[in-house]
């Protein structure tokens, strides 16, 4: 296995980044979070997880090793591959992992892409207690639940791009810009058209200025 890898960062992309090792670039892949701490031409130390399939090799990223063991702890559930255990870690830290599942909060589950409400309490059931507790002290309240009406692309959008290290307001403005443009089916394609992953891209150029 390998455990961590540290080296110059080559390049920083959406969702991975290239570490210089031993004069190879090694890909590994990481959630928006920890790829908002990297910068090209600087050094990087992260710890990795490697998942084998029978036609790939996949090296995983996280800012620690807590984020590393609940990514292997997750994966444990059943329906719960790398991608989605990852996209968990996009959205909430490990604590707010721990904290969902420990209080049952289905609804903080439910808004990492591809949970539903069952999967939702199917994770909290055959997880139970193996995340642990958080380790920051009480069990922060449940988020509340998006308004009547509300794009859900929007708060799967803002998150990432929070855990990018945009402000709140600044990642909402661009989202909400975005969304209207495709709500209003800008550029003459549909409304409404703009998948999650197609809503981050469009905000993330809004933000850049390009």
């Amino acid at each position: 296995m390998i455990a961590s890898v540290r080296g110059q960062v080559l390049a920083v992309r959406l969702d991975s980044v290239v570490v210089e090792v031993g004069g190879a670039g090694i890909l590994v892949q990481a959630a928006p979070g920890t790829l908002a701490g990297l910068r090209v031409g600087e050094e990087a130390m992260l710890a990795t997880s490697l998942v084998v399939r029978e036609d790939s090799l996949t090296l995983f990223g996280f800012a620690d090793a807590d984020e590393r063991e609940v990514f292997e702890v997750l994966q444990t559930v059943s329906g719960v591959g790398p991608r989605l255990a990852l996209a968990m870690l996009a959205v909430h830290r490990p604590d707010g992992l721990r904290a969902a599942v420990a209080a049952e909060d289905h609804a903080a589950l439910v808004r990492v892409p591809g949970i539903g409400k069952k999967g939702a309490q199917r994770i909290c059931l055959e997880l139970g207690d193996r995340l642990g507790p958080p380790s920051d002290g009480p069990l922060p309240a449940a988020p509340a639940a998006a308004a009547d009406g509300a794009d859900p692309r929007t708060q799967q959008v803002v998150d990432a791009l929070v855990g990018l290290g945009y402000p709140v307001k600044q990642a909402g403005d661009a989202v909400d810009a975005v969304l209207a443009a495709d709500d209003a089916g800008a550029d003459g394609g549909d409304a409404g058209a703009l998948d999650v992953a197609a809503t981050l891209r469009a905000a993330l150029r809004r933000l850049s200025g390009r």
